[in-house]
């Protein structure tokens, strides 16, 4: 009997101490493949800078960071996916503009982005930039405006979805310039470009990023940058702001999780995409697509969100648009 309570208290105190000895799970994260979802078409700015970073944490933490574009509704499609994913670190949300501006721009969303989701880490600010058919007569943003208020209704300009910056500036030009202008919206503005360069549509305002690469392919025209000031990347594109007082419209790229994902988990990838940050490669690549990188606590990140959800909440007032 002896022996058996001796073997009894022998396993009890290996299995004791193995469950010792195990980590919680969040401190061996990630330990498989973690889905970053994006809301918009492959090839779009979200998605050029989203692999640019998802690699490098791929690398860095030892598990793949998939990219997932789930597109449609101006990116709300891949917040509610990713907001009705379990909060355990292993599905994330690339955030920008959009989600700010969905919150009051969506009359009928089945989630509250602020409350339903937790900041996790700021990648980088980025600006829009005016980009032209070729085939368009306006060289300048005045000239564009002379254009328009010559023509109204006939220029139409593309998005990359309601709700986002892209929309939005273009909203936001119309209200202070007084341009007449249609909306075509798109599922990412990759899938707009060709529109575009036919002049079927004439015109974006498109993140920085891929309105770059198409400027450089010489298949558009740019017109103006949306930031208050020039932007470094571009200092010979002029800002709106020279022509258009008080225009401005800056953006922002970063990540969210699930509301409940644990602490830890931010904090391990928050210091992941901080060390990005600091990479020299890494910070060239961002560079050259037109982003300004900008880490931020997930406190800081927070704030960023919050602050962005109610000046875009006084834009959509202000251009009295609103989609069901």
């Amino acid at each position: 009997m002896l022996r058996i309570l001796r073997n009894g208290f022998f396993g009890l105190t290996v299995l004791l101490g193995l469950f010792s000895a195990t980590p919680p799970a969040s401190a061996a994260y990630p330990d498989r493949p973690v889905h970053w979802l994006i809301g918009f078409a492959a090839g779009g700015p979200v998605d050029i800078v989203a692999r640019i970073m998802a690699q490098w944490l791929s690398d860095r933490l030892g598990q793949q960071f998939i990219v997932e574009n789930r597109t449609g509704s101006g990116g709300n499609i891949a917040a509610a996916a990713a907001i009705n994913s379990p909060p355990d670190g292993y599905t994330l949300l690339f955030v920008a503009p959009n989600n700010a501006i969905s919150t009051s721009l969506y009359k009928k969303l089945p989630f509250d982005f602020l409350r339903d989701t937790v900041p996790v880490a700021s990648i980088m600010q980025l600006t829009n930039m005016l980009v032209v058919s070729n085939a368009f007569p306006a060289k300048t943003v005045q000239e564009f405006v002379d254009y328009c208020k010559a023509n109204p209704g006939k220029i139409s300009f593309a998005s990359s979805g309601n709700g986002t910056s892209v929309h939005m500036s273009a909203e936001l030009f119309k209200v202070l310039t007084k341009c007449d202008m249609v909306h075509v919206p798109y599922r990412g503005s990759a899938i707009a470009f060709p529109d575009i360069i036919s002049n079927k549509v004439q015109l974006i305002f498109d993140n920085l990023p891929s309105a770059m690469e198409q400027v450089k392919g010489g298949n558009v025209r740019a017109l103006g940058v949306t930031s208050p000031q020039r932007w470094p990347s571009v200092p010979d594109v002029p800002a709106i702001a020279e022509t258009v007082p008080g225009f401005e419209s800056v953006g922002f790229y970063g990540i969210s999780a699930p509301k409940g994902t644990p602490p830890e988990v931010i904090e391990i990838l928050n210091k992941a995409v901080g060390e990005a940050l600091k990479d020299p490669k890494l910070v060239a690549r961002l560079t050259e697509v037109g982003g300004l990188p900008k880490p931020m606590t997930p406190a800081e990140f927070g704030k960023l969100v919050t602050d962005e959800t109610e000046k875009w909440r006084k834009v959509v007032e202000f251009a009295g648009v609103s989609v069901d």
